[in-house]
């Protein structure tokens, strides 16, 4: 089993807030030679200490699992740098504006990167009255699907949730809808200009 919290990560958040071995222990009530052995890899706070460390180093426990800090910063307008996440085990779906440290089953995801949309993952979009019409080219068996549609503007996420056997048609409101991206199951998240993905139905017909 993996250290919750490696030495590593003690010895870089103890030094990043000037502090002392020593200045550490007595925060925590322990000894110094206490810290050193978990800096050196000696040995591991009890689970008990988490709470008390992350408060020590002014951070969520959270932060202090993962290694990664989380920084609390205004995402106004920052919504098409959105993350998204997919569980392996369950297929659940999240959503980030920002830096996040996300578990799913005791297994910790790592945000997919989109990649523009390729001939095996054709979208077509249909702007119809304030909405736009999305339809995929794209299987819905069991094994190969689209989980997940969504339309980003700079301040508004639409997400739909779609399921094995389903239709790969979804519809957002437009509203300054600036990227859209959907996941296949297989292959990975994919994204589109929605101006690009456009067709003229009169034309197709």
């Amino acid at each position: 089993m993996n250290q919750y919290v490696t030495a590593t990560i003690i010895k870089e958040l103890r030094e990043k807030n000037n502090m002392t071995q020593l200045q550490l222990a007595e925060k925590l009530g322990v000894s110094d030679k206490c810290v050193s052995k978990w800096e050196r890899c000696h040995g591991m706070p009890d689970i008990t200490l988490l709470e008390p460390i992350a408060k020590a180093f002014r951070i969520s426990v959270t932060e202090l699992i993962s290694g990664t800090t989380i920084y609390n910063a205004n995402v106004s307008s920052n919504m098409l740098r959105s993350k998204f996440y997919v569980c392996p085990v369950c297929g659940n779906v999240i959503h980030s504006m920002g830096e996040a440290a996300i578990h799913c089953h005791g297994i910790r995801l790592i945000p997919l990167e989109p990649e523009p949309t390729d001939e095996h993952h054709m979208i077509f979009i249909e702007h119809v009255e304030d909405e736009y019409y999305v339809r995929i080219d794209h299987s819905m068996t069991r094994d190969h699907y689209i989980s997940f549609v969504a339309a980003a503007s700079s301040d508004d996420m639409q997400l739909i949730k779609l399921y094995p056997e389903g239709s790969a048609e979804v519809r957002f409101k437009i509203r300054g809808v600036r990227r859209i991206f959907f996941y296949c199951n297989r292959d990975g998240l994919y994204f589109i200009n929605p101006l690009k993905g456009i067709y003229d139905k009169k034309e197709c017909c």
